[in-house]
């Protein structure tokens, strides 16, 4: 068959449109990518994406609770655009081809109008992404330059192909998206978050290239979104991996999980990494390593919080973009040379946010302060406690919370967080679910828009005790990383030492309010209740989709049971705080 025989062409809104054009990969396989590009023949940089949600699938049909949400927070979505071309995570090309842009949307091996064998973010995926970047900038109306823009999955690829340095990858826009397959994806701790699992099934098999005349149609061309073929059941489970599966089954950090990260040292094109404070789970901590990380010497750091969506389409966020773009692909002077390296929105209650530019992360100016849990009263203090004793929680229950006394001056905590603990178990094995809180004067929680859920706190942290062996060189006192390579079971009812990690943060705690931190042996909630979001695909219960609940992983008989955190000289467990001082 002819590789054009499926392409069609069109002009519509003032563009030239290029339906599932084709591109060959270096393996013979075509996939199959819709080329949004001015009127003429003149040459343009390059957006492109690659991904499996189906580049046919219209947003406003495929996550209405979320065009609605995002519409009512940055109704500017709604100006200059019929919206036609909206595609859940990725730019508007009637916003973005007027201002001299190709947008290349591509539909991952497996997925939408690609063919082939469906394996998220697998290394065959990332050889592709490279092939995509090298044919988008060979063709007659490209500049030469491509950079690659989008949210989450769109984000998450970056990472990994750009350390194969394409030639043409001119920049990296990577908005909340994860960088370790092992620590942030698939398993907090080293426990099984169930992410995948409630993921895979809804927003990938859902849209797997045979579904189509069964599954949904393009709003725009009537074609099924994920076809041309509608293949049986059987067919298409055999043309995809088990994605959840293989993590549920590699409890350890493997191959499989290294060939899913990047080799960040290697990553030479510009960047800007944006992070979302309320990401917890997925879209805080990558964003931040990843831009430690990565070996490009020029690279910025943006984070922000509300939706996973809304500042990626606000004005606020489409003009970083805009800037960033024009600056690397253009060569315009788009003012980008000044901005600052670390650009924060300080997070404060009642969703009010203070920008502020800065120079680095961790901030240099940080002063890194213990705060010690207090086993009279449950206080949390700058000071350690003077008696030896234990404290117990029932690891099914609402777990410990130790709290400040209500500030008398306003603080701001901004960072990373770590936590200290000895802690038992009447097992082998303990999963501790770590929660930073921030409480009113009236003792009510204040919790924030996040990413994936309306009511998240103000940081979360897990570790599994038996994975709490650390590398030395990588560790350091505000960032412990844990090997996850080996277990090391606990002998019941003796304590070992824990250093959690509690993913990066930012919050100003005013004059009569408190923090907290709990100790916990499952899933935080806000109050119990689930919020009812029209058409939400999962609970909302203050963590979104990133439970730890599969039994198979956290067998009762071993994780519920009571724990027990120990207080001794020498070993009182603190909390380690970033405290940026007022300037």
């Amino acid at each position: 068959m002819d590789l054009k025989s499926q392409m069609k062409s069109e002009i519509r809104d003032g563009m030239r449109v290029d339906w599932d054009t084709p591109i060959a990969m270096d393996d013979g396989l075509v996939l199959r990518a819709d080329v949004f590009r001015p009127l003429g023949d003149a040459k343009y940089p390059v957006i492109l994406s690659y991904g499996p949600y189906a580049k046919g699938l219209a947003f406003q049909d495929g996550y209405k609770g979320n065009w609605a949400r995002l519409t009512k927070a940055a109704p500017e979505v709604l100006q200059g655009s019929s919206n036609k071309y909206q595609n859940w995570e990725l730019v508007d090309p009637e916003k973005w081809v007027p201002g001299g842009y190709v947008c290349v949307r591509v539909d991952s091996r497996g997925a939408g109008r690609s063919p082939g064998f469906l394996d998220v973010w697998s290394p065959r995926e990332t050889q592709d992404l490279y092939g995509c970047i090298e044919w988008a900038g060979t063709q007659p109306w490209s500049s030469g330059k491509v950079g690659i823009n989008g949210i989450s999955y769109y984000a998450m690829n970056q990472w990994t192909v750009a350390a194969l340095r394409p030639p043409h990858l001119a920049a990296l826009c990577i908005w909340e998206g994860a960088s370790d397959y092992y620590r942030e994806l698939c398993r907090h701790g080293g426990i099984l978050s169930d992410f995948l699992n409630s993921w895979y099934p809804r927003q990938v098999a859902s849209v797997q290239h045979g579904v189509g005349e069964r599954g949904a149609k393009s709003a725009v061309t009537g074609e099924p979104v994920a076809g041309p073929p509608t293949l049986s059941s059987a067919q298409l489970a055999k043309s995809r991996a088990d994605s959840p599966g293989e993590a549920k089954a590699r409890r350890l950090y493997d191959d499989y999980y290294a060939s899913r990260t990047a080799d960040f040292a290697r990553i030479k094109a510009p960047l800007l990494s944006a992070a979302n404070w309320g990401g917890m789970g997925l879209h805080t901590r990558g964003n931040f390593e990843g831009f430690l990380r990565a070996g490009s010497k020029q690279k910025w750091l943006e984070v922000h919080g509300d939706t996973h969506f809304t500042h990626f389409y606000s004005n606020y966020g489409e003009d970083l973009q805009r800037r960033f773009f024009g600056h690397f692909l253009k060569g315009e002077d788009t003012g980008w040379e000044e901005m600052p390296r670390v650009l924060l929105n300080i997070r404060h209650p009642g969703e009010q946010f203070v920008l502020r530019g800065e120079n680095e992360w961790p901030l240099a100016r940080t002063q890194w302060t213990k705060y010690f849990l207090q086993p009279d009263k449950l206080a949390l203090l700058p000071q350690a406690p003077a008696v030896a004793t234990k404290l117990d929680y029932d690891t099914t229950g609402h777990g410990l919370t130790f709290r400040t006394p209500p500030m008398t001056k306003r603080l701001e905590v901004t960072g990373p967080v770590a936590a200290k603990l000895w802690l038992s178990s009447q097992t082998t094995d303990a999963d501790v679910f770590l929660v930073l809180r921030v409480f009113d004067p009236d003792g009510k929680e204040v919790t924030f828009i996040g990413s994936n859920d309306p009511r998240v706190p103000v940081g979360l942290g897990w570790l599994r005790a038996s994975h709490r062996k650390r590398d030395p060189q990588k560790s350091l006192p505000y960032w412990p990383w844990h090997t996850h390579d080996e277990q090391w079971p606990l002998v019941p009812g003796e304590p070992a030492e824990l250093d959690i990690e509690i993913w990066p943060t930012s919050i100003v705690v005013p004059e009569g309010f408190c923090l907290a931190l709990t100790v916990r042996g499952r899933d935080y909630e806000v109050d119990g209740r689930d919020i009812a979001l029209p058409n939400a695909p999962y609970p909302m219960k203050g963590v979104g989709p990133f439970l730890h609940i599969d039994p198979d992983d956290r067998p009762p008989h071993i994780f519920a049971t009571r724990n027990t955190l120990h207080f001794a000289a020498g070993r009182a467990p603190y909390l380690l705080l970033p405290i940026i001082p007022d300037v």
